[in-house]
């Protein structure tokens, strides 16, 4: 079939899909984006760039911004994708990521042609991630929750749009209104097991001359794309000093960007490490802590492999990647006690739960981790089991490659 892919950053999360695609070598595959690409892909897949020639318009309501922003995107894509429809492109189905706009008007173009969109997260005011840290997020008001409702209306067009939708987890499907929830389906883009894998009693790691890393040292690690509340970073470095009166020989890596967001509010008059830090300043040992940055991907599941114990931390939004290649690793896990956690992790099975504001009990758990290596170990290995059981590429795939077909057969 003639199949087209839709997504700013393409593959982004199609890239296993395009891949089982590709290998089957009876498909036409074509994909529209914005960015340049950041990875290979396969042979054969036909990638098509295209610009935005505008900007936003001057003085309009705050409100509406981000809305015209996602607009002008749509408008960019929808010519695009009428120049391929020109060229004689008809796509059998269309598999588009609507986040940023661009899904808005492929149904203008083609009106006949079944779309597969990839919907990550309904925004709430309240009962998810926007009301949970108070303390951190200021006291929601209407006007906040105003503009909110406003960042929903790209996601609503899309979901008229769409023929059928797809989420990775039953948390993030349960943020949509219940009367999309039933032409949404649940199936994760699926975790390479083969690269997220355990490690040998000898792995190690070299992150720079002063700090190369070995299994069997207490390390534990904490990852965040950008060091940031919604991932957790204030509760986890506030814990610093009492996890090393707890484990003074603990090593601690903390592994992202150091500057910037990726989800909430910046921070005020520099970054969320600095001013955290600030706050414990004279109470800890900065020596056997340790911020490296990004790491590249490699480095990551190497850091994976050997760590003592994995801290994952989200407010209730979306579930990241990293903590289920970590579970694939064999890692033992403490997760907040937070809803799209609580999905994978069964606390005292494959992993412990702790609550999301406390540095006294997530300071203790990682003692536990620690000490008692025998319940690390089995801890490891049930999270290990739970992503091949569930979550592996041999699982997903062949589920969304069943779920394209319902779609483009409208057997749905």
């Amino acid at each position: 079939m003639n199949i087209l892919f839709v997504h700013q950053s393409f593959p982004g999360q199609y890239r296993h899909l395009v891949l089982a695609l590709a290998e089957q070598k009876c498909h036409q595959i074509v994909a529209l984006g914005i960015e340049p690409l950041s990875e290979a892909i396969p042979r054969g897949v036909q990638y098509f760039r295209y610009g935005i020639n505008r900007a936003n318009t001057e003085g309009i309501h705050d409100w509406v911004i981000e809305t015209e922003t996602k607009v002008i995107r749509g408008e960019a894509c929808g010519r695009a994708a009428h120049q391929l429809r020109e060229q004689g492109f008809m796509p059998d189905l269309i598999c588009a990521h609507p986040g940023w706009g661009e899904a808005l008007y492929l149904k203008d173009v083609w009106p006949y042609t079944p779309l597969l969109t990839y919907q990550e997260f309904y925004y709430n005011a309240y009962g998810f991630d926007y009301d949970f840290d108070p303390v951190i997020q200021g006291e929601l008001g209407w006007e906040q929750a105003a503009r909110l409702r406003m960042k929903n209306a790209n996601l609503l067009l899309s979901l008229q749009a769409s023929d059928w939708s797809i989420t990775p987890t039953e948390f993030q499907r349960s943020s949509f209104p219940s009367l999309w929830q039933k032409r949404i389906t649940c199936i994760h883009d699926g975790i390479d097991t083969t690269k997220a894998a355990p490690g040998g009693d000898r792995e190690s790691l070299i992150l720079s001359d002063e700090l190369k890393l070995r299994k069997g040292q207490p390390i534990v690690t904490f990852v965040n794309r950008n060091i940031e509340p919604y991932r957790g970073c204030h509760t986890f470095i506030r814990s610093i000093p009492e996890i090393q009166q707890k484990c003074p020989n603990a090593i601690l890596i903390i592994v992202g960007k150091q500057t910037g967001v990726s989800y909430g509010r910046p921070a005020e008059g520099g970054s969320w490490k600095d001013l955290m830090l600030s706050e414990i300043n004279g109470n800890y040992n900065p020596e056997k802590v340790h911020f490296v940055g990004s790491l590249p991907y490699e480095h990551f599941l190497a850091l994976l492999r050997i760590t003592a114990c994995h801290v994952y931390f989200t407010y209730p939004f979306v579930l990241s990647w990293s903590l289920l290649e970590a579970m694939s690793s064999a890692a033992p896990i403490i997760g907040s006690n937070t809803p799209p956690v609580r999905e994978v992790i069964t606390d005292g099975t494959n992993g412990l739960l702790t609550n999301f504001f406390s540095t006294s009990q997530l300071s203790e758990l990682i003692s536990v981790i620690l000490e008692d290596r025998k319940l690390a170990q089995a801890l490891g290995a049930s999270a290990r089991k739970l992503i091949l059981d569930k979550y592996s590429l041999e699982k997903c795939v062949p589920l969304h490659l069943a779920l394209m077909d319902l779609v483009r057969t409208n057997s749905l």
